[in-house]
């Protein structure tokens, strides 16, 4: 397939965060939960009802949101952090994504990013579908979005509740079935918190788990989700990411992708070649930019 369009974006600085996964090594990573009680199903959807209908009569804007993604801007809850990665409560992900409120709120919210190898160790990208709110038609790694407020994706010990999360979005963006991707298969290597403006209105600003996963899978991309799918070796990414600095408008790389392949990707990439990822994890650190 296309590579299609990606733009560059400059690269970013990060600091450390990071921690082994091991079973001995369970909740004692992490500070206790504080959480506000978990809605039931019908108090969450009165909740998106409220706030859909307070926003939709005050934001013209959002006139041309497409109905999906509007359903999962205001049904979906994303997880609120600090930046040591503790909960402190829950948001839409409307709100979650609008710089306004990250700027005057500084909310922070936790989020993860699949990147899948077949057995060839050539990594599966996406093409952001056009009607995503946030970086349409971006080039980025397998998989990217958030755990939601949920109990099963609350769960720490052994990064349990981001796990679940990647395993429920790689069904919903590119069909792939769980026992392709079983959540035990995924190594979690690291976090990072970063901020990232899309346009004047939307944004990001996420505490990104990495998880990497070797595996075959079988694909069936959701439209509504991914508007192109590619394998790609590490000597194609490259040439892409030097298209990218060209100023290339063929080629738009999303800014978390690029972090992670200015930071860790290639020196990570070694490690999946070598079967020896574990070997790779700092789940203590968080790069923060």
């Amino acid at each position: 397939m296309s590579t299609a369009s990606l733009f560059s974006f400059p690269s970013f600085h990060l600091r450390s965060l990071l921690l082994p996964l091991s079973s001995s090594s369970s909740s004692s990573r992490f500070a206790p939960l504080r959480l506000s009680p978990i809605r039931s199903p019908a108090a969450r959807t009165q909740h998106s009802v409220r706030a859909f209908s307070a926003v939709t009569m005050t934001d013209s804007n959002d006139a041309g949101m497409d109905a999906v993604q509007r359903r999962l801007m205001f049904e979906d809850e994303c997880i609120l952090v600090d930046e040591n990665d503790r909960v402190v409560g829950h948001d839409t992900k409307y709100n979650c994504h609008l710089m306004e409120k990250i700027e005057a709120e500084n909310l922070l919210h936790r989020a993860f990013s699949v990147f899948l190898f077949n057995s060839k160790y050539e990594l599966l990208l996406q093409q952001r579908s056009k009607t995503k709110v946030t970086f349409p038609l971006v080039w980025t790694n397998t998989c990217c979005s958030h755990p939601l407020y949920r109990e099963s994706e609350l769960i720490e010990e052994s990064v349990l509740g981001v796990r679940n999360a990647a395993q429920r979005k790689l069904l919903d963006e590119l069909g792939i079935v769980a026992e392709d991707v079983p959540v035990d298969e995924f190594t979690p290597l690291g976090r990072m918190l970063y901020k990232a403006p899309s346009d004047g209105k939307w944004g990001e600003h996420e505490l990104d788990y990495l998880l990497f996963i070797v595996r075959d899978v079988k694909l069936q991309p959701n439209p509504d989700e991914v508007a192109e799918i590619k394998y790609v070796s590490r000597e194609e990414l490259k040439e892409l990411v030097k298209k990218a600095d060209a100023g290339d408008e063929a080629v738009k790389l999303s800014p978390w992708f690029r972090l992670v392949v200015d930071n860790f990707l290639m020196k990570w990439w070694d490690h999946v070649e070598k079967g020896t990822l574990i070997e790779a994890a700092d789940m203590k650190t968080i790069h923060k930019l």
